[in-house]
């Protein structure tokens, strides 16, 4: 039996009990006062345009459905819909395209592409806690793609300051990834980025790049392997090396070449944090496609995302501007 038979996939009574099921474990909570209890279920009437899921509460007398204060809040999509896409996103290692998507769920382009951004919204992680806790080993890199549209205009050639640029930590331990879009490649970004998100106790690994030899002194050691001599494992020490960084990259740059093809700067954020939570629960960590998903419904809650077109953008800069 496919898993995308699974009745939520294809039922709305059946997503709103699943996603129930995940953000309500303990029961319906009300997000206008947050009781648990005496909360009611307002059976569905299209007649009436009474909605499926609706629940109300008997003590600030406020009605809600699961959706309210999460990525589903106002979207006219069904959530059995909602249920396919974060599905097809969790489960294809280098991601699935907007178009994809609008073919397969048959929703205009535009509703797939908003629909994908706020699925990244809820992948994103919260976790500010810095790797490396506990002495464990972080390996960190930094990696060009695409173009930066606030970049300096080169002499005579594009180089990796023309790029858009990212730095990524990767826990061995652990397994997680976490990316950072920096705007200038220049030591102080970079120092600022390792100091911010990697423990004192950590054992740093990066390549021969003197952008680290500073920054490396305050950990417990740093390390590094010569990619310019050709050394990609240490002959000495077989625990030197950025090989885990450089097949996360290999994963990130084939999804973003192969199947998004083009990524805005203001939106690399959130596709690197897409990139982030499928490599920190992959399946060589034992995480299959259906407790991602799970994971990823998790984050739901409080990540909202507002569709607005360039020109409401523009012309709320041009009133900040004026007032």
């Amino acid at each position: 039996m496919s898993v995308l038979s699974k009745p939520y996939f294809h039922d709305e009574a059946e997503a709103f009990r699943f996603v129930e099921s995940i953000l309500w474990p303990q029961g319906p909570v009300c997000p206008h006062c947050g009781a648990m209890d005496r909360i009611t279920a307002i059976k569905p009437n299209p007649e009436k345009r009474v909605r499926l899921g609706l629940k109300k509460c008997g003590h600030c007398k406020g009605q809600f459905t699961v959706r309210m204060g999460t990525i589903f809040e106002e979207s006219k999509l069904p959530l059995h819909k909602w249920l396919q896409a974060i599905f097809l996103m969790c489960a294809s290692k280098k991601g699935v395209s907007a178009h994809q998507l609008h073919r397969t769920l048959e929703v205009t382009y535009k509703t797939a592409w908003f629909l994908t951004h706020r699925i990244r919204e809820a992948m994103r992680s919260g976790d500010l806690n810095p790797f490396g806790m506990g002495g464990a080993t972080v390996e960190v890199d930094e990696t060009f793609i695409g173009n930066d549209p606030d970049a300096p205009k080169p002499r005579r050639r594009r180089g990796i300051q023309q790029m858009m640029k990212v730095v990524t930590l990767v826990e061995r331990e652990t397994g997680r990834a976490r990316s950072v879009v920096i705007d200038n490649y220049s030591q102080k970004d970079i120092q600022d980025v390792v100091m911010a998100n990697l423990h004192r106790e950590a054992h740093l690994r990066t390549d021969e790049s003197t952008m680290y030899t500073a920054v490396g002194e305050s950990f417990r050691s740093h390390l590094a392997v010569n990619h310019g001599k050709g050394e990609y494992v240490n002959r000495q020490d077989a625990t030197i090396h950025t090989n885990t960084i450089e097949g996360y990259f290999s994963i990130f740059k084939r999804g973003m070449r192969g199947v998004y093809q083009h990524c805005a700067k203001k939106h690399l954020h959130r596709y690197l944090a897409e990139f982030d939570f499928r490599y920190s629960m992959r399946s060589a960590l034992g995480v299959d496609d259906q407790q991602r998903t799970v994971e990823a419904l998790k984050g739901v809650v409080g990540k909202r995302l507002t569709y607005r077109t360039a020109d409401s953008r523009r012309e709320a800069a041009e009133g900040q501007a004026q007032a």
